[in-house]
């Protein structure tokens, strides 16, 4: 039976990649039954899926001792590639190209205006939320901030800023947490803010940002308004990146100093 384990961890270890891909596949797609068959679509498979990656990393840093969660052990170390910035950033870019333009302008002025109210108050209220719980140097509040205005802008922001990677993860476990009140809460109050047109999806996308937990509120509200409320949060996924590390964080180093 042990010869049987070493050779398997042998043949995971060299084609690590490939293992890593293999896990990540496993678990969406336990992560999205879970989501139709428990949550009914009220909480999106992606964010089961999330939840499972943080649990894994704080699992495997707690048996290494390492410093790089799962990836730590030997036969997961591809997941260590796979999550670094290469892959991340190639999947932003692919997502930006699937946006189109012409087609959020349809939302005029008060969509632009909701784009930039919604990155620019996640942004300060999740710096403020950092500095409560004592972080206060500019690099870690922008950081967090980043990640109340979704998982993926916090980790971009951190990486330029040169951010620890426990801020990194606090910023992402924000991000989650405000993507899964995003989905649970927007069928509650879709009727009372008007929420049942393409117009008002896509200025909901662009106020709240998280595409993830937009898609998934919208999916339990009226699927119809997906793509609309998808495409805006995913502006506001770009937008993010673009100011995080730059125009909020040089504002940000002027408060704090």
């Amino acid at each position: 039976m042990m010869e049987i384990w070493e050779s398997l961890e042998s043949v995971l270890s060299k084609y690590s990649l490939v293992t890593a891909f293999s896990l990540v596949g496993i678990m969406v797609w336990v992560s999205y039954l879970i989501s139709s068959r428990i949550t009914k679509g009220r909480i999106h498979g992606s964010a089961i899926a999330i939840l499972f990656g943080l649990l894994l990393a704080y699992a495997g840093g707690a048996i290494t001792g390492g410093e790089k969660g799962i990836a730590d052990i030997a036969c997961l170390s591809g997941i260590g590639l796979m999550g670094g910035a290469m892959l991340r950033d190639l999947a932003i870019v692919a997502t930006a190209f699937g946006v189109r333009l012409n087609e959020f302008t349809k939302t005029g002025l008060s969509g632009v205006v909701a784009l930039l109210a919604g990155v620019l108050l996640s942004f300060f209220v999740g710096a403020l939320v950092a500095y409560a719980f004592g972080y206060r140097d500019a690099v870690s509040m922008t950081t967090i901030g980043g990640g109340a205005a979704t998982y993926i802008v916090g980790p971009v922001t951190g990486s330029a800023l040169g951010a620890s990677s426990e801020i990194i993860a606090l910023s992402v476990a924000a991000g989650l947490v405000k993507s899964i009140l995003v989905m649970i809460m927007t069928p509650f109050v879709a009727k009372s803010i008007g929420l049942d047109n393409p117009r008002s999806a896509m200025i909901f996308g662009g106020l709240m940002g998280t595409t993830s937990g937009v898609a998934g509120g919208l999916a339990a509200t009226d699927e119809r308004l997906v793509p609309y409320g998808a495409m805006a949060a995913t502006f506001y996924t770009g937008l993010g990146c673009l100011l995080g590390p730059s125009v909020i964080f040089v504002v940000m180093n002027i408060i704090v100093g």
